[in-house]
Parts: C-alpha cells; structure tokens; sequence
C-alpha cells in the first residue's frame, strides 16, 4: 500500500494510467473551442457581407430571360449571377448565353447614402466604362456609359427572386432576366 502512496506521490496524486485520457479530453476541448470560435468567424463575416446597401443581392444567382438585339429579334437566354456585398461596397459578374449570343458582365460599385458609383466591362466585347445611378434595400437603377455606349439597368431584389431589366442604345437592345436563389 506504501508503494501505491508513494507512485501516486510521484505522479501529482494521479495515477499514470489517467494522463493519456486526461490529455486526449484537453486536446479535445481545445478542438472543439477553435471549431466554435472559427464558426463565429465565419458568422461575423457572414453578417458583415450580409449588412448595407447591396445585402439583398449577395450570394449566386441562376435563371433566364431574354436579350433583345438591334434588329428587333428576341433570343432567350440563361443567366448566372454572383454578388459580393463587403459593407458600402459590392464585386459582382453576370453571365448570360443563347445558343448565339453570350455577355459576361462584371462590376465593382460603392454605395454612399443612396448614390451609386463605380465601374463595369464586358469581357467578350472587351469595352470598359463607369456606373452611376441609385438605390438600396434591394432596388437599384443605374446607368452604364462607355465611349459610344449608354444602358439603363434596374435590378430589383427580394427574398430569393431578383429582375435585372437592361436598355441600350446599340446593337445589343435590352435584356429581361429573372433570377432566383
């Protein structure tokens, strides 16, 4: 019985045995506490995505509509659209393809108040240019201009549906789109 005294004495009043356990169940509780604290990482930046002016569009977006060319025919097409909202700012692409035709729009916009600004480029027709419009709370009317090129767009967004309506004055006319969640 000394000698059990004296290996308990010898071990901190614990048996050896025990310290494996021990330390599996800290190594445990360690994990468990990194895998909450990086999931409310995630939710904080969750809900920093999700707040301000462009906070009704983020995330991805998928439908179809139909583009309207300068000679007046109609081609229906199928749409993809991601929104990036970080606060007053949002990254956003949207593309849209026929069997003929096909746009892929990108943008970079910041909000300050209800005014709209920022920029856009169409990457299979290679042209740039400025946005400028207002809006908010999932309505939003903006104008693209470029050398030789002006559209009006409106997307308006709510719960999981979303219209973009777009009017040009060149070869490409308009398109009507309708998207979802």
């Amino acid at each position: 019985m000394e000698h059990l005294q004296a290996y308990r004495a010898a071990g901190g009043g614990k048996h050896r045995a025990n310290k494996p356990i021990e330390a599996r169940a800290r190594n445990r509780r360690l994990l468990i506490t990194a895998a909450v604290l990086f999931a409310a990482g995630i939710a904080n930046t969750d809900s920093k995505a999700q707040s301000g002016p462009f906070a009704p569009l983020a995330g991805s977006w998928s439908g179809g509509g139909t583009v309207m060319l300068d000679d007046g025919s109609t081609e229906r097409i199928r749409c993809r659209a991601k929104y990036a909202p970080i606060g007053p700012t949002m990254e956003m692409s949207l593309t849209c393809a026929s069997d003929a035709y096909k746009f892929n729009l990108g943008a970079n916009v910041r909000a300050e108040g209800s005014a709209i600004t920022g920029s856009w480029s169409e990457a299979s027709r290679n042209i740039s240019g400025s946005l400028q419009g207002r809006g908010g709370g999932g309505n939003y009317e903006l104008v693209a201009s470029a050398a030789g090129f002006n559209a009006n767009i409106a997307l308006k967004a709510s719960g999981s549906k979303q219209t973009v309506t777009m009017r040009a004055d060149s070869q490409f006319r308009g398109a009507n789109i309708s998207l979802s969640k």
